[in-house]
């Protein structure tokens, strides 16, 4: 069977990323790691991962290649509360962006979009659907309510 597996190139900081990723969602586990010696106490060199049901590897790299937005976790959430606890999470060391994006502390960009504005978004009327994307695009964290104010109000 074929698969596509995201492959992440961390610092040298993948143990700290995988221990602070454990931190924020609370179904990650690792699933196997290699360490570049046979002592435990040995640098970690790769591990694979999962984080609600999604596959990801990751090696101990070196700063040749560094994370850019041009690759980000999309994560898919259900309501304001869990925006507002995985924004939190992942901006602690990190940095906030527009548009429901931010960078972790490892660089790593993360979108963290409810499915509301998914919805919004995709409405039938193009009026509420653009007031709607207006509202997401003056954001850094997406809030719901705001959204949904500003696709009612023509």
């Amino acid at each position: 069977m074929t698969t596509i597996t995201p492959f992440l190139w961390f610092d040298d900081n993948l143990e700290e990323a995988l221990t602070f990723y454990a931190t924020i969602f609370d179904d990650m586990m690792v699933m196997d790691s290699s360490r570049t010696g046979p002592a435990p106490s040995d640098p970690l060199f790769s591990a694979r991962f999962r984080i609600h049901g999604q596959d990801l590897l990751a090696i101990n790299g070196g700063p040749l290649f560094p994370f850019t937005e041009a690759i980000s976790m999309f994560v898919s959430v259900d309501g304001q509360a869990e925006v507002d606890r995985l924004w939190d999470g992942l901006t602690d060391g990190g940095e906030p962006s527009q548009c429901g994006w931010l960078k972790d502390r490892f660089g790593l960009s993360w979108q963290i979009v409810p499915g509301r504005l998914m919805e919004l978004l995709a409405d039938p009327d193009p009026g509420r659907a653009t007031r709607a994307r207006n509202a997401m695009l003056a954001m850094s964290r997406i809030e719901i309510a705001a959204l949904e104010a500003a696709a009612d109000a023509g």
